[in-house]
């Protein structure tokens, strides 16, 4: 019997509201969970701007390399407090607004490798060297003690040197 006014046959049954957020939210943390490792562990995230997305890609970043993440996030944050964050390449990036952008990071199997855009005006200069002249490296391995005051006052210099227009 069909309901005037209703195409298709009998109409379904109507769902509570609540019950309907409560599914909506579960399907959302059950995504949230499900993130894509690529090659090397590198969580694949969707571009975006804002700290939701980098704490996404922080969040998703396996075993002991979530929280070297977690580490240089809060010191980039305390080092530049009006940074600017995107998720873009499957990576963090970290800029100053109208500037562009001076630091990215990104997961590798056996290390989480930091890139200074600008890394060869820094004194010191970061240790990893890259076919780019002025791009700089620092690889975290596992058991690496990162020298948090080296790494704060890097993270100051590049930010104050022209970005990348990424």
């Amino acid at each position: 019997m069909k309901k005037a006014g209703h195409r298709g046959g009998t109409r379904a049954k109507a769902r509570p509201k609540a019950k309907r957020a409560a599914r909506a939210g579960n399907t959302r943390k059950s995504a949230a969970k499900k993130v894509v490792l690529l090659s090397g562990g590198n969580p694949q995230i969707a571009k975006g701007e804002g700290d939701a997305p980098v704490q996404a890609y922080i969040g998703a970043m396996p075993d002991w390399k979530r929280a070297v993440g977690r580490r240089l996030d809060a010191l980039i944050v305390r080092s530049v407090p009006s940074v600017r964050k995107a998720v873009k390449w499957n990576s963090p990036f970290y800029g100053i607004e109208g500037e562009g952008w001076f630091l990215g990071f990104h997961c590798f199997t056996k290390y989480v490798k930091v890139t200074f855009f600008r890394g060869a005006s820094l004194r010191p200069v970061p240790p990893g060297e890259s076919k780019t002249p002025e791009t700089r490296y620092l690889d975290i391995h596992e058991d690496d003690e990162l020298d948090e005051d080296q790494f704060a006052a890097w993270v100051k210099q590049a930010s104050e040197l022209p970005g990348e227009k990424m």
